[in-house]
C-alpha cells in the first residue's frame, strides 16, 4: 500500500560561489561562506581549490 503525502514545494535555489577541488579524483568542494581562507586547501586530499559557481538550495 503506498501513501501519499501530497505535492511538496520546490527548494529554492539560487547560483553560490564554491571551492572545487583540482584534483580529477576528489570530488569535495565547499561553499564560500563557510570559507575562512582567500586560498582554500582541499580537507581530503590536500591539493589546492578553486571558486566556481553551482546552483544550489540556498541555506537560512
Amino acid at each position: 500500500m503506498a501513501y501519499r503525502r501530497g505535492p511538496q514545494e520546490p527548494i529554492p535555489e539560487e547560483e553560490t560561489v564554491v571551492w572545487s577541488c583540482t584534483n580529477e579524483d576528489c570530488s569535495c568542494w565547499m561553499r564560500d561562506a563557510f570559507s575562512t581562507e582567500e586560498k582554500t586547501v582541499c580537507p581530503i586530499c590536500k591539493s589546492e581549490m578553486e571558486k566556481e559557481t553551482r546552483v544550489l538550495p540556498v541555506i537560512s
